[in-house]
């Protein structure tokens, strides 16, 4: 299983009426920790695109347990259970408030495709070798 946590601090313009995160503001707080997951195996998505390689999102779960507040330093964790061996990566976040309590979770699906044909594809393999000793 491979692991990551990226931290983010709840700005002001991402809260509504009610004074908590809302909803729709957990996506980018995903998009951001998984952009760093990918970063931490020493890659970009700059870089995967360079390769020939787009992700786009298919789909998207969201769980909603409690509240984010403005100001809030949240640990978003990004975890894969499972090594991608085909077209498809399933990203799994938990999002954790600074007293540890896990506020929402999520999972988000994405698809390795060919950007010049817009194929399904598997994971470029210089990060799946990256990849392969936190699944061994």
């Amino acid at each position: 299983m491979f692991t990551t946590e990226t931290q983010i601090r709840v700005r002001y313009a991402e809260t509504d009426q009610m004074g908590v995160v809302y909803h729709g503001n957990y996506i980018p707080y995903f998009e951001s920790s998984r952009a760093e997951a990918i970063r931490e195996l020493g890659y970009t998505y700059s870089d995967m695109e360079k390769m020939g390689i787009i992700m786009p999102v298919v789909d998207v779960h969201c769980h909603y347990l409690r509240p984010a507040k403005y100001d809030d330093l949240l640990t978003v964790k990004t975890i894969l259970k499972e090594l991608p061996i085909h077209h498809k990566i399933e990203f799994h976040h938990e999002v954790y408030n600074e007293a540890n309590e896990l506020l929402v979770t999520g999972k988000i699906i994405l698809y390795f495709m060919e950007a010049n044909r817009m194929k399904r594809t598997t994971m470029p393999l210089p990060i799946l070798e990256k990849l392969q000793p936190y699944f061994n």
